[in-house]
């Protein structure tokens, strides 16, 4: 392939670096020229193995054929008339689709959005409509999105909410309960009634909204005992409950959606990143009942639930079933969590080793002690991975949880080359 000398990475940075805003952060100063499945190659022809995969976009992988040919099927026929106006069969079938999949023994209904953030936007307000109620209860650590309501949801300040304030009201945060930092399922359990009896009565809460796997917030996996005590609460006070399944949803933990491994169901599900393996939608799927609280016009969006999206995300759901990648999710997290076992034996910066399906991550401390997270090795093993060819992605409250979502299609030969590229990494910034 001819490849034009000047269009470097140094060059494209200073071109960005004049054209686009600072507020938007890139993680690694490349610039990608193609991909496919779990490798992509930047403009200089550089290979690199891709354990970030878009931050969770994709579980099919870059490019996925199946999914390339559905939305190419798509593009002959029609690609925008807003459903609200005419509407199509693929974003009905993708709604009975994802209403089968979703847990809970009740019947459901589906509205399709564009992204993660109007996803969640969309829970809440449906949660508002249904309980005429306007509190909403979200949990330290937990990110929900970049508009005002969700950044308001999120419980992390820098660098998401710094000079955004004020957010809207009637937002709460009550603790995540997080063992490794000090914070039982008791702890968290307790601080949601003491936000009840302190900040807002029940009455007036509309949902509780967490993430079954915190994903900026450090993959920290919330407990069945604790997800059952909330929802036991949100039952007494008439309270729903909302999963924010953007980043766990599709096949990513083992299950299509995460909360499938709760011991209760949710009463809404935001959904949006891999389910339609790169092209952008999202979804609220939940209790029939509660997903009809609004009226006719008061949900959509003029490129909500896309032709192209739809037949996308219809496409991935047909690639889950004839690959079997929930089984894959399964066994890619035991070799990826076997994988960061052995190597934190030589690496005592790894405190933790932690996971559910193959959304994995450690958490690095100093001299691997938990009282002192080590945000500078992180940032370093990060960035000598991406020198060796492995992009990785950091996390955390503290900074320094390296997260691994790399694409179920990669062949394990290539996520082992991927371990070793990290072990490697660690050894070369000790």
């Amino acid at each position: 392939m001819h490849r034009d000398p000047q269009l470097t990475n140094a060059a494209l940075m200073a071109r960005r670096q004049h054209a686009v805003a600072r507020g938007v952060g890139q993680a690694h100063p490349i610039f990608v020229e193609r991909a496919s499945n779990a490798e992509l190659w930047d403009v200089e022809g550089r290979r690199y193995i891709d354990f970030a995969g878009g931050i969770a976009v994709l579980n099919t992988g870059h490019c996925h054929p199946q999914v390339i040919a559905a939305v190419k099927e798509q593009l002959d026929r029609y690609t925008h008339t807003c459903f609200q106006v005419l509407a199509y069969e693929p974003y009905v079938e993708l709604a009975e689709r994802l209403n089968a999949l979703a847990p809970g023994n009740f019947a459901k209904k589906s509205l399709f959005l564009s992204t993660g953030a109007e996803a969640i936007e969309n829970a809440v307000k449906i949660a508002r409509a249904f309980t005429g109620r306007s509190g909403i209860v979200a949990f330290t650590g937990g990110y929900h999105g970049r508009t005002m309501m969700t950044l308001g949801l999120t419980g992390k300040v820098a660098p998401y909410k710094t000079g955004f304030g004020p957010f809207p009201g009637e937002i709460f945060h009550a603790l995540f309960p997080n063992e490794l930092h000090g914070v039982s399922v008791a702890d968290a359990l307790h601080s949601v009634e003491t936000v009840l009896k302190n900040d807002i009565e029940a009455s007036r809460v509309a949902a509780f909204i967490l993430e079954p796997v915190q994903g900026e917030g450090g993959f920290y996996v919330a407990p069945a005992a604790f997800v059952e005590g909330l929802k036991a609460i949100a039952d007494k006070h008439g309270i729903l409950l909302i999963a924010d399944e953007v980043q766990t949803g599709a096949g990513r933990c083992g299950t299509w959606f995460a909360s499938e491994q709760w011991p209760v169901a949710p009463d809404l599900i935001a959904t949006a990143k891999s389910m339609a393996g790169g092209f952008p939608i999202s979804g609220v799927v939940g209790r029939a009942d509660v997903m009809d609280a609004p009226g006719p016009g008061g949900l959509g969006g003029t490129y909500a639930g896309s032709p192209i999206g739809c037949a996308a995300a219809l496409a991935v759901i047909k690639a889950f079933e004839d690959e079997h990648l929930l089984a894959r999710s399964q066994a890619l997290g035991e070799r990826l969590i076997a994988g960061l076992r052995h190597m934190a034996q030589s690496a005592p910066s790894i405190g933790d080793v932690r996971g559910l399906g193959a959304m994995v991550a450690i958490e690095l401390f100093e001299g691997g002690n938990l009282a002192r997270p080590d945000a500078d090795l992180t940032r370093r093993v990060v960035a000598e991975a991406a020198r060796r060819g492995l992009i990785l992605l950091s996390c955390g409250t503290y900074g320094n949880v390296i997260r691994i979502l790399v694409p179920l299609t990669a062949p394990d030969a290539l996520v082992d080359e991927g371990l070793q590229i990290m072990a490697d990494s660690f050894a070369a910034v000790r």
